[in-house]
């Protein structure tokens, strides 16, 4: 009965960011691989979700999730990315990022079609579009943080592309993408027909000033674009499951009847809990921003004291780093040695590169609480 498999499952297999999880479980050390997020919930996020409960809130809601979240979502986009989006219209609440970024490939795509991400590029993004039948077409940037141009946009698409994926701030590389760059985009989007899906989780998560820019703000890229943002890591949620797409009404409804089918909705409850997220104050998102400053600080100086040569993230919460230093020909061997040595789980970067580039590197989370990333960047120090 092997052969009942579908095709589309041949190459791909669970992440090695799930399996350096469970490799680090196996050895009780610290899991800076996944990006679990693994700080308190906000009290008035928690408490929202609690009062929801006991109110019995518990029954499916629409598709395109509760009215009042939709509503608190729409003057977030307006506040504060420039975004006018009609809560009623354009808005869907979702199972997660990753429930939004499913709903548009199956809603908007056809097996078959092309669809474009940009070297490092996070997984999931490749290996969805992959199960839903779609051709990842993959640029390479001169380095993870390096400027996309009108060049390398035209010469990575042909007549199959339909879809641009930019994550911004990027995961694994933090790189944030900056008007010229969208200004670019938006031409070669325009002249050749093409949808934008965004990933913009992290957008809270900036670092010396950089500004977090939506695309779907720049030249006419908003009525091509599906603007992808979630709640995960902003409240430290990544088990609630809930994100939200933005979306011209066509597009939105198309993606809220794919929801359906898949998910049904997203966790009713907890949809009422971080509606009462949107009413936290700026100075909530400032400690926050200031406290992913001092980690992401400790663990690549301490990357770097040891020879493993960091990239500094302009965004999230990743660092990608050279472990060329370990000998070992594999990114994988190196991240197996490095557990083995420090007991510090990282993730191959084989999991974020096509290229070759991926066996020379891996990619650290500093998503635990400052006392754990002190810890991992001090065993760290031993090597």
């Amino acid at each position: 009965m092997d052969h009942h498999r579908s095709e589309r499952l041949a190459d791909l297999a669970q992440s090695d960011i799930r399996r350096m999880t469970r490799e680090c479980d196996a050895v009780n050390g610290i899991n800076l691989g996944q990006g679990i997020c693994q700080l308190p919930t906000p009290e008035p996020v928690a408490r929202g979700a609690i009062e929801a409960i006991q109110r019995g809130d518990a029954i499916y809601s629409y598709p395109e999730g509760i009215l009042p979240l939709r509503e608190a979502i729409a003057g977030k986009l307006a506040r504060e990315n420039g975004i006018s989006a009609d809560p009623i219209e354009e808005i869907v609440v979702t199972s997660g990022a990753s429930g939004a970024y499913t709903a548009a490939l199956h809603a908007l795509f056809d097996p078959g079609d092309g669809i474009l991400l940009f070297e490092p590029y996070y997984g999931y993004h490749r290996n969805a579009a992959v199960l839903a039948g779609l051709i990842p077409q993959v640029a390479q940037l001169e380095g993870p943080s390096a400027m996309v141009t009108r060049e390398l946009l035209e010469a990575s698409i042909d007549e199959r592309t339909r879809a641009v994926i930019v994550c911004t701030p990027a995961n694994p590389s933090g790189k944030m993408w900056v008007r010229g760059e969208l200004e670019v985009l938006a031409d070669v989007a325009r002249e050749h027909d093409l949808i934008v899906l965004t990933d913009e989780i992290y957008e809270c998560i900036t670092y010396d000033g950089a500004e977090h820019i939506s695309p779907a703000t720049v030249s006419d890229l908003k009525d091509r674009t599906v603007t992808i943002m979630g709640l995960s890591k902003t409240f430290s949620i990544t088990g609630w499951r809930l994100g939200y797409a933005v979306a011209p009404p066509h597009w939105a409804r198309a993606m809220s009847v794919v929801h359906d089918l898949f998910y049904i909705c997203a966790p009713t409850p907890l949809q009422h809990g971080v509606t009462a997220g949107f009413s936290l104050p700026q100075a909530f998102y400032e400690e926050m921003r200031a406290e992913y400053s001092r980690k992401r600080e400790v663990l690549c100086e301490a990357l770097s004291s040891v020879g493993l040569e960091p990239i500094w993230p302009q965004g999230a919460y990743y660092v990608l780093a050279d472990m060329k230093k370990l000998g070992e020909p594999t990114a994988a061997g190196a991240c197996m040695e490095l557990l083995k040595r420090v007991g510090v789980a990282s993730v191959p970067g084989t999991a974020f590169f096509d290229s070759e580039v991926g066996e020379k590197c891996a990619r650290f989370c500093f998503a635990l609480s400052e006392e754990l990333v002190t810890q991992a960047a001090q065993q760290l120090r031993s090597l």
